[in-house]
């Protein structure tokens, strides 16, 4: 048996024989080195208010095509989309869209209203040498490139992408190691991408609210101390959890808690909404 593949995409750092997929299920060995087997491979597209992503300080009233694969290096159990970010290469359905012609379907939705591309509905870092490839055939355009992430990306990976990145909003999903650890993520890498991607893009944060697992005052009021001494000009969802996958064994938020959380991180940062309430 030849030599492992080590993927250099996430703290997860596959080592992978030669045809074996990552944690990811969206990036494989080949020839002796990790490619991005869902290159190109959209399952998802649609054109979306930018509110949607969420964005709310980003050409608020705007739409932008929205588009992703299938694939992501968090687990998470909650997930909504996990019909798409939880699934495997053979078992997804998806067209292939290289990134010229999704920069040309870009184009040619600017006539409704569309202001760019946002990656987005699995975890777009997993293939980001497709952004960048999109990011290449943007240029000369007016378009402007979004993402839509766990900010899980491995440093040198998030600064390649953040160098082309007009905005971003990223999952705080919590601000405790034991969550992280229990979705497949490392705290602390997403708030080292969060500290870089506010020097380099317009920033967004949210966090969805979990009875029992992130729902206390006072993890809230850190979270929000910690992303106001980066920038407390940073928008904050703070978004209503539904039942959903592997997570149906607890009732959706109650929005009186919601609302209440986001009155604790208003506290520190100058713009916070509610979510799905």
């Amino acid at each position: 048996m030849g030599e492992k593949a080590v993927c250099p995409g996430c703290s997860h750092r596959c080592s992978l024989n030669e045809g074996e997929y990552g944690i990811c299920r969206a990036r494989k060995a080949e020839g002796g080195r990790v490619i991005p087997a869902n290159y190109g491979k959209i399952t998802s597209m649609a054109l979306d208010p930018v509110e949607k992503k969420p964005f709310r300080h980003f050409y608020p009233g705007s739409l932008i095509l929205s588009a992703g694969s299938f694939g992501c290096n968090y687990h998470c159990p909650f997930c909504q989309n996990h019909s798409i970010s939880q699934i495997s290469e053979q078992e997804a359905e998806y067209r292939y869209v290289s990134p010229e012609s999704l920069v040309s379907a870009a184009l040619n939705l600017m006539s409704r209203g569309n202001i760019g591309i946002a990656f987005t509905y699995n975890e777009p870092t997993v293939s980001w040498e497709y952004i960048i490839d999109t990011a290449e055939a943007m240029k000369g355009t007016d378009l402007k490139l979004a993402l839509v992430t766990n900010g899980g990306a491995a440093p040198q990976i998030w600064d390649r992408l953040m160098a082309v990145t007009d905005a971003a909003n990223i999952d705080l999903k919590a601000f405790t190691e034991g969550f992280y650890l229990r979705v497949g993520g490392d705290l602390e890498t997403v708030k080292r991408n969060i500290e870089t991607a506010s020097r380099f893009c317009h920033v967004e944060l949210t966090t969805l609210i979990i009875p029992g697992e992130n729902d206390s005052s006072d993890e809230i009021r850190k979270l929000a101390e910690w992303v106001s001494s980066v920038d407390p000009e940073i928008p904050l969802h703070v978004t209503r959890f539904f039942p959903r996958w592997r997570m149906t064994d607890r009732d959706a938020t109650d929005p009186d808690i919601v609302h209440s959380l986001a009155g604790v991180a208003a506290g520190y940062l100058r713009h916070v909404y509610t979510g799905n309430c």
